[in-house]
């Protein structure tokens, strides 16, 4: 729970505060006094008569009723410190610093469950253990460094851990970017990340709050509540980007399929912020970029113009947004020249507009107002301005400070000279800028915004899928493992995902009249052994009977074969399908190109199970080999609304059969009319908890 004491509290007690400043009990006071807290500031110390300037109480039992407590002392004694000061002194919010929980030991984990129990009895917030504490604009209760810029307009910043919080500090101080609350919830015993963002989203002021939310995420305890609330504050305005660590440790588990093997929590995380319309990051430095990204105005299109001083930066950040599937476009034409002659002989405007390393404040000017008002197919506009130590850099600041303000087109300033032109670009962040130091971190930055999705609807696709004939098929099957193949084709048939005409038996006999009947060629696989293909299982353009019943013969000669399954055989480009469950997720859904695609490339694309066409649409066009599904050089690409509809309806199916714990479709076939399931493999587990 949050309450008015933890963030606006009136009096504020610290518990273990000192005069020793590189001590967390010392910083904490200096960083409460430094902040300008207004409210009265008690401390508790047995050793000290005063801290800091502040008269202090010998025993925690002298304090008058207080609403906050900062608790900075021994593991061993928070227990009874937070029991008291609730059940006497009417303490209704608490942030302990101290470590020694449940991060470490056993008894540890026993000492943080008494100081949560005693917080739900007495109906107090409690924020950590073993934490760096919370930043506000009332209240500066951390005992680190640095103290970002506050502001309104900052961003809300959540944590997961207190010393990576500060180095995002770090990062973020150095870019300007301002900050409105930082919460570090250390080991997040009552108030986890998922808890301030409900908080943050039934609260949500639109007219007083941050729309911008920036996360460092260790472990998500609650997927269905981030995404919620996550989700919510999005389509109310609000953006966010996150950085989820730790997701790699359950990606080399042993699978007996392509989906096992590629399937991860990774995946899962990949699938929640997808759904959710979160930002993925994955370092400091790209985490608060994002960040100064989003204080900027919004733009929708992908045409950027670069004015830049300096060449190599202007190519490297040109080379960079293509990649990143954005557009440099060349300016030409009347405007284009006009602009030119209004340059230094030698500059260039075709796009990068290279000012020269000789280019003056008006120069800027002039290239920023034709990017404005007369290139009006730019969006957005990049300035690279940095300084070869010659010149001091204020005017053409000034000017850059001035167009960012009247320009309706957003600006990113890119200021390299962080040292040579040090107190330069220090007096530009202080009129309320952000500075993109690193022109390829911005570019990465920016592909990973633009290739966010919103957030995707709640709902579920039912719309050609038998729900009622899908549950009696899981219902009837007693034991867990691989299915049967007739029962993998019944449920995708129940689904209304086509399937190539197939068989599997143990009779010859029948095998040869099914082939005669549905045409050669055929291809046959042996059933029962794992990996049909390491086994010589898999026999392909069979074109007559007599090879039939040989392939049949020696399939049956292999290791745990039970029967030959025989199928059409057709054409077209491989794609795959798959599905694994994840704890706590759900069933996470991968699509991408089969073969060597998902094999060695691991080009894939992941969702959470249900998934909307949105959803299908977005995870197909974000794969590298996209462009092979759309067609490319002459071929013709595959039928991508049939695609979508098959990954669509496979979610469905999952939502009700939460006992397939991992399955996969590979290949289906696809050309420009029809996707087709050509094998696919299904893993039930009922024992185990949904």
């Amino acid at each position: 729970m949050i309450n008015k004491q933890l963030l606006r509290p009136e009096s504020i007690v610290v518990v273990g505060g000192s005069n020793n400043v590189h001590k967390p009990g010392g910083a904490i006071v200096r960083n409460l006094i430094s902040g300008g807290y207004k409210g009265t500031l008690r401390i508790v110390n047995p050793k000290e008569d005063e801290v800091q300037g502040i008269k202090v109480f010998h025993d925690a039992k002298e304090l008058p009723p207080t609403d906050l407590a900062i608790i900075v002392v021994a593991a061993r004694f928070c227990p009874d410190y937070v029991e008291m000061l609730a059940a006497e002194k009417g303490v209704k919010a608490f942030i302990i610093l101290s470590a020694g929980f449940g991060e470490e030991t056993a008894e540890g984990a026993r000492l943080e469950q008494q100081i949560l129990d005693s917080c739900q009895r007495h109906q107090c917030s409690l924020i950590g253990p073993n934490c760096i504490g919370l930043l506000t604009q009332w209240h500066h209760s951390v005992f680190t460094k640095p103290i970002p810029h506050l502001s309104s307009k900052g961003v809300d910043f959540i944590s997961g851990s207190g010393a990576t919080a500060v180095f995002i500090l770090e990062s973020a101080v150095s870019k300007g970017l301002a900050f409105n609350s930082v919460w570090s919830i250390g080991n997040g015993k009552q108030i986890g990340i998922e808890t301030v963002l409900e908080y943050m989203d039934e609260n949500f002021n639109p007219d007083t709050d941050s729309p911008v939310k920036l996360l460092y995420i260790e472990n998500i305890a609650d997927p269905d509540k981030l995404l919620y609330h996550a989700t919510s504050l999005i389509r109310k305005g609000c953006r966010i980007a996150a950085i989820k660590a730790g997701s790699s440790e359950s990606g080399s588990r042993a699978a007996s399929s392509h989906t096992g093997a590629i399937a991860s929590s990774d995946s899962a995380v990949e699938a929640l912020f997808r759904k959710a319309g979160i930002v993925r990051c994955f370092s400091r430095e790209e985490l608060t970029t994002v960040g100064c990204i989003f204080t900027l105005p919004r733009f929708s299109g992908r045409n950027f113009a670069i004015v830049t001083h300096a060449g190599g930066p202007g190519v490297m950040l040109t080379d960079a947004l293509s990649k990143g599937g954005m557009n440099v476009p060349p300016l030409t034409g009347k405007d284009a020249e006009e602009l030119k002659s209004k340059l230094l002989p030698g500059s260039s405007v075709a796009n990068p507009i290279d000012l020269l390393a000789t280019g003056t404040p008006e120069h800027l000017d002039a290239a920023i107002d034709y990017c404005e008002n007369k290139f009006h197919d730019i969006d957005a506009i990049m300035v690279i301005f940095g300084s070869p130590g010659l010149v001091k850099l204020y005017e053409t600041y000034d000017v850059l400070h001035k167009r960012i303000l009247t320009c309706k087109k957003p600006i990113f300033p890119v200021l390299p000279s962080v040292n040579t032109a040090g107190p330069e670009v220090q007096e530009f962040l202080r009129r309320g800028h952000v500075n993109f130091s690193d022109e390829v971190t911005l570019a990465t930055a920016l592909t990973q915004i633009m290739k966010t999705p919103e957030p995707a609807e709640q709902q579920i696709e039912i719309h050609g899928v038998d729900v009622p004939r899908i549950r009696r098929i899981i219902d009837s099957i007693t034991d867990n493992g691989y299915i049967a193949p007739a029962l993998v084709h019944e449920l995708l048939e129940s689904a209304g995902i086509p399937t190539v005409p197939e068989l599997a038996s143990n009779d010859k006999d029948e095998l040869l009249a099914f082939a005669n009947h549905c045409g050669y060629p055929v291809v046959a696989k042996v059933v029962g052994p794992v990996h049909k293909s390491d086994v010589g299982g898999v026999a392909l353009n069979i074109r007559t009977p007599e090879h039939l019943a040989l392939e049949y013969d020696r399939m049956m000669h292999i290791t745990d074969a039970t029967a030959v399954m025989v199928q059409k055989m057709i054409k077209g480009t491989e794609l795959f399908i798959g599905a694994k469950y994840e704890p706590r997720f759900g069933h996470v859904v991968l699509c991408g190109l089969g073969g060597i695609f998902v094999e060695v490339l691991k080009d894939v694309s992941s969702g959470l199970a249900p998934l909307t066409y949105e959803e299908a649409f977005s995870m197909i066009h974000s794969l590298r080999g996209y462009k092979i599904i759309k067609g490319t050089r002459g071929q013709a690409g595959v039928n991508e609304k049939k695609y979508a509809e098959i990954i669509v309806r496979l979610s469905t199916l999952l939502r009700f059969a939460t006992e397939i714990k991992e399955m996969d479709i590979n290949p289906l076939l696809a050309d420009e009319k029809d996707v087709i399931a050509v094998d696919a493999r299904i893993l039930i587990e009922k024992q185990c908890d949904h």
